[in-house]
Order: C-alpha cells, then structure tokens, then sequence
C-alpha cells in the first residue's frame, strides 16, 4: 500500500531523515520507534507534505511526494498529530465535522452523519459530550476526538503520532485497543510511539528509527525479543514485565 524508498527530508540546512526505506502493506499495524529528535514525526508529516523531502513515496502505485496535505488527505491518508492539536474553543461535534472537510465539499452529508454515528459507537465518551467544548475534555478524550476527527475523512492509511503521549495507563489501554479495533474494519494504521512496549505489543512489524535513519526493521515479535530494542527502548523492567503476564 505505502513504500517509502531512499526518503530524505531538511529542516533548513539540517537534515532530519536520511534515505529512509520502508513500506506499510494493507491491513497492517506498523510501529516506528524511536528515541525522541530520532525523526519518527518529521517522517509522518513528509508522508502528508507538511515537509519538503526527496526521495520516492508511493501510495496505491501513485506518487504522493510534492502533494499538498489536502490532496494527500483525498488520497486516503489521515493523520493523528502529536500532542493532539485540536481545536479547543470548538465542541466535539464540531471537531469531528471538520474532519470531513473535503466531503463537505462533495456534498456527502448524508454519509458524513453516518459517519458521525459511527464515531460516537466507537468512543462513546465523545458521544456523551457532543456538545461540550472541546478544550475541557481530559487528555484521554482529546485523544480520542483528534483519532475520530482523522477517521471522519474515510482514510485508508491512518498515521498516528505519539497517541498515548501523556495519558494515564488506562486510557493508553483503551487507544491501543482502539488500534487493533480500527484494523479489524479495513484501517491499515503506521504508528509512531515512544511507548515500543504498547506500540508492538499489537503491532505487526516495527521500525526502529535513529537519528534519521532506519536501524533495524522487522516483525513485532522478534523486535521485542531483540537484546538492543529491549535495552535502548523497552527499559531495564521489560524482562520482569513479559514474564509477569
């Protein structure tokens, strides 16, 4: 679905990525860790053409390199921004509206509000507080929403950006089972995550980004087993935990 071939991408003079090559195949969860300033965000938002980058980039066997975000977005491709960036003097019905912009503009109102059901089933949290001004929400829901509001462009590739950055363990559950959900109804989801235990722990494969670099790459499984992933990025407890479930 997504190949990304000798991806290089400059903030200024300063190179952020250095000839990245991956792919994310239909009906994947696939994880990119890393330390942070390693690239992983710098590398989703080339994909969505918010930075300027060179190199090959392919979604559907149809180049997305020099895309605007919003052609990117037609394409199929949403995208969960760290730190969650929604719009907080809004409520959440109208978070989730703007989310589906471009239908608008297609005039698809009827599947929009399908839509807007649907997101409500799937966070019924949000549901509850529909008419609630966005930026009163705890993190958790603020999460959620900006996940609801990707998912209300009807995407088929859905890049997520840290989605369990400063969030209690159980609401870090309830994204990551969220995850495994969105999969199971046709999402193919590239996520970066600090967090490499959650994010492969329901993952299919994984990178491992450093530096601008790639480092290692391979199915979810034998990157936990992996001595170096488990010392630079899963902590000195990992052995302790795995073997406490």
């Amino acid at each position: 679905m997504l190949q990304v071939k000798n991806l290089t991408a400059y903030y200024g003079r300063i190179a952020a990525l250095h000839g990245v090559t991956c792919h994310v195949s239909q009906g994947e969860i696939v994880a990119l860790i890393g330390a942070n300033g390693a690239g992983k965000t710098t590398l989703l938002n080339a994909l969505c053409g918010l930075v300027q980058c060179k190199g090959k980039v392919m979604f559907d066997g149809q180049p997305l390199t020099g895309l605007t975000p919003e052609a990117v977005v037609a394409r199929g491709i949403s995208q969960v921004p760290e730190g969650r960036q929604i719009f907080a003097p809004l409520t959440v019905a109208e978070n989730l509206e703007l989310g589906a912009y471009l239908r608008f503009r297609q005039r698809q109102r009827q599947d929009i509000a399908t839509d807007l059901e649907k997101t409500y089933t799937l966070f019924p949290r949000l549901a509850e507080r529909r008419r609630q001004v966005a930026g009163t929400l705890s993190g958790g829901e603020q999460q959620m929403l900006a996940i609801g509001r990707a998912l209300m462009a009807r995407p088929r590739l859905l890049l997520l950006d840290e989605p369990s950055l400063g969030l209690a363990p159980k609401f870090i559950a309830t994204i990551m089972e969220t995850v495994r959900r969105l999969r199971t109804e046709g999402v193919t989801i590239l996520m970066v995550e600090q967090n490499a235990r959650a994010a492969l722990s329901i993952a299919d494969r994984g990178y491992v980004l450093e530096t601008g670099r790639l480092l290692l790459g391979g199915p979810a499984a034998d990157l936990l087993a992996d001595r170096q992933v488990t010392r630079a990025y899963l902590g000195k407890d990992y052995k302790d935990f795995t073997d406490g479930r």
